[in-house]
């Protein structure tokens, strides 16, 4: 009776998450904010110099421009935007989902000075004798065309600048001197004397004044549309920015390019997550589908937890989702790995749970503890979407822990003390002809399918290995160096795309006719429907939106743009050797606590064997290297001292089975037992991780290609290194001093993480 009360209490539960993500998770998904990657939009990076060049950048004068510029976005009427301080003086903008993004532009990066002059360029009138919030767009009465219109706080003094302006006169000028010029943002040098004849002069108008007038309504008339004179009439009623905004970075994404990434990503993760449930199921049997329910279960408290935050979701980020996935698996294969152990060794299935349940529980915890120290130094360091995809990272690693220690423990113990269970070893993927008589005295040496093997005694070849490749890396890199993206050099990115195929002849045509000069244009997408094309050169706001417009028309499509100056780049990089340093201390600490000194610096050593060579592969390959492979090496970083982490926590348990090592032979057959142990759970995550990432790489959006290819490189390298390479280093380094004297593996304390 008591067992069916627990077979119905996990109906019961399966149910009412059934019926709770069914009913709730459409509009969760609908309420997630999407970055610009996935629906178009722009982002940009500012550094910001004081407009008084007496005046200190300082923090105030940072929040004041903020202000400013959330107010202007605010006029457009954008919902979803982002404006962050960084750093000593720059501000960065993203604004996702705007519709004119030439209009958006110009509208946060006008310095909105508004100057009244005469023909000689002496003010006379400024911004602050505006009433505030009196622009607006207007039409001139006489000739309808659109104007703007402002009132100003002192009718007295625009009398007496009235009457100043009627009276100059200057026979030797060849225009009239009676002009009231309108500038906005005027800079020093500006000169009416070299505008007025021009076809775009930067002055807004100049009307001409023959009376005085003794008002305080004002009236600008120039080469207005009814958009343009609105886009004025904003400005001016946003105030002017305390600061000059110089454009250093920015990336713009078309509508069309964003849709296309979301429904390609989203169907990748779909089918990637379910050939991840059908191998756990697969390999793993009943354990395996139970893990797949609370798989479930985890991704819907992931998108519940990110909306909830008011999270913005991009690109990285459903990737970091995706991936999350496989760390959840983890967990899950090392508990199940385990709870196979103890079945194969002859205990009962009641107490090959309890005691695999436990025996996994530290591992995990010191795997996500690891983990979440490099997934937390890339928040602090990353920038835009890098920092999006540590975010969800974060979330994953901390929810996975929940739902796979505590869900899949919990729906496994309501089944374990029921007769479907009970003796059905097969249940678990263990055949009855590998268990052993528990009566059976001494330790089984563990096997291989069913093959005894010796990894430790081929330790120089995995050494040889990995000195070979570590050469051939430093060779390529010194010969061929990288292939950076813009987002380590100075220039511009245009990629275009169109309904049918594209040539690059065509595109190159479509240059030559705006005058623009491509270093290389490559064609791209799966039947060349899309084209790439880069320039040396960083292009301006006037130049990005003629190529938008140009290509718009062409082929239906805006262009994605994104234009970098080379000290972005270089920020770049450095902030990434600070994170994989700053990393590489904090899990020093942790590994040396809970571990030994020994054991941390092997696993540096890996780690940084692991991200070395996937910098290694993209130089010999010269795929294109950009801002989301530096996100890429660092997450590896994180699954290496994962992977790693787990090898060593099962050697640690064997030491302490054992006590003293009296001889390096021994403490060789330790390792050697440990590695054997670990390599199912090893193979098995990677496998899990790398189908969610492999399909990302062949069904996901081409801009998170090379993101893939990083991380699927890092995944083969961690795995590689945690089996036969960390474990052997330390084995040489440890047994060196074995051989000099015996240590005693049993000093320090085990610490026990919360029971099930």
């Amino acid at each position: 009776m008591k067992n069916r009360g627990r077979i119905v209490a996990f109906f019961l539960i399966v149910l009412i998450f059934a019926g709770t993500i069914g009913t709730t998770v459409t509009g969760i998904t609908k309420d997630i904010n999407l970055g610009l990657d996935l629906q178009g939009g722009f982002e940009v990076l500012y550094e910001a110099e004081p407009v008084d060049g007496n005046q200190e950048m300082d923090r105030g004068l940072l929040e004041s421009t903020v202000e400013t510029l959330n107010d202007r976005v605010n006029r457009l009427g954008i919902s979803e935007a982002s404006i962050d301080i960084e750093g000593e003086n720059r501000i960065r903008v993203q604004l996702a989902g705007v519709e004119d993004q030439t209009e958006a532009r110009e509208l946060l990066s006008t310095a909105a000075q508004l100057s009244f002059r005469d023909v000689n360029d002496k003010e006379l009138l400024n911004g602050n004798d505006v009433k505030e919030g009196s622009a607006k767009q207007d039409f001139d009465p006489n000739s309808n065309q659109p104007i703007v219109t402002l009132q100003l706080k002192d009718a007295e003094k625009f009398a007496d600048v009235t009457s100043q302006i009627k009276n100059m006169d200057n026979p030797e000028t060849p225009y009239p001197d009676n002009l009231l010029v309108i500038w906005m943002d005027y800079k020093e040098g500006d000169s009416y004397a070299e505008e007025y004849q021009k076809e775009d002069p930067k002055f807004v108008s100049a009307p001409s004044v023959s009376e005085t007038l003794n008002t305080n309504n004002v009236m600008i008339s120039g080469n207005f549309t009814v958009d343009s004179a609105k886009q004025l009439a904003n400005i001016i009623n946003s105030g002017s920015l305390p600061v000059h905004l110089e454009e250093i970075y920015s990336t713009s994404v078309g509508a069309q390019f964003g849709e296309q990434a979301l429904d390609k990503t989203v169907f990748a993760g779909f089918i990637g997550v379910g050939l991840i449930f059908l191998y756990m199921i697969a390999v793993y049997r009943f354990p395996g589908f139970i893990a797949v329910i609370n798989l479930s279960i985890y991704i819907y408290l992931i998108l519940l937890v990110f909306e909830l935050m008011n999270g913005v979701l991009t690109l990285p980020g459903i990737a970091a989702l995706i991936l999350g996935v496989g760390m959840a698996v983890d967990a899950n294969v090392i508990t199940f790995e385990r709870i196979k152990e103890e079945i194969r060794a002859g205990k009962s299935i009641i107490a090959s749970f309890k005691a695999g349940t436990k025996n996994s529980l530290s591992t995990i915890l010191d795997a996500n503890i690891t983990t979440l120290l490099a997934a937390s130094v890339l928040f602090i360091f990353g920038t835009s979407s890098v920092k999006g995809f540590a975010t969800m990272l974060i979330v994953s690693i901390l929810v996975s822990f929940v739902t796979a220690v505590f869900g899949t423990r919990l729906l496994l113990s309501l089944w374990i003390k029921t007769k479907f269970i009970k003796n059905r070893p097969s249940w678990f993927a263990v055949k009855r002809a590998d268990i052993k008589d528990i009566k059976q005295k001494g330790e089984e040496e563990p096997k291989l399918f069913n093959r005894s093997l010796n990894v430790v005694q081929h330790r120089k070849k995995f050494f040889m290995v990995s000195l070979i490749m570590v050469i051939l890396g430093i060779g390529s890199l010194f010969i061929f160096k990288l292939n950076p993206g813009i987002d380590f050099t100075s220039g511009s990115r245009i990629e275009i795309l169109a309904e049918n195929t594209i040539t690059t002849e065509e595109v190159e045509q479509g240059f030559d006719e705006l005058g623009l000069e491509a270093k290389s244009i490559v064609s791209t997408g799966e039947d060349g429907e899309s084209a790439v094309a880069r320039f040396d050169t960083v292009l301006s706001q006037d130049t990005i939106a003629e190529v938008k417009s140009y290509f718009d028309n062409a082929y239906g499509n805006e262009p994605s743009i994104s234009v970098v100056s080379p000290i972005v780049g270089e920020e770049l990089v450095k902030n990434a050797a600070y994170a994989v340093g700053i990393a590489s201390i904090f899990m020093i600490l942790y590994v040396t606590i809970r571990f030994e000194f020994f054991f941390a610096i092997t696993a540096i050593i890996a780690l940084l064997h692991d991200a070395f060579f996937t910098i290694a592969i993209f130089s010999i390959t010269q795929i294109e290297f950009d801002v989301t492979i530096v996100a890429a090496i660092l997450t590896i970083v994180g699954y290496s001292i994962n992977d790693t982490i787990v090898t060593f926590d099962r050697i640690r348990e064997n030491l302490r089975k054992r006590k003293k090592v009296k001889s390096f032979k021994e403490l060789a057959v330790i390792v050697n037992r440990s590695l054997v142990q670990t390599f199912m759970r090893s193979i098995n995550t990677s496998v899990t991780t790398l189908i969610a990432v492999l399909a990302f790489l062949f069904l996901g959006a081409q801009s998170i290609g090379g993101f893939a290819i990083a991380l699927a490189v890092g995944l083969l390298a961690g795995t590689y290194s945690s089996l036969f390479l960390a474990a052997q280093l330390w084995l040489v380094w440890r047994g060196k001093m074995i051989k000099k004297k015996p240590v005693d593996f049993t000093k320090k304390k085990k610490v026990e993480g919360p029971q099930v």
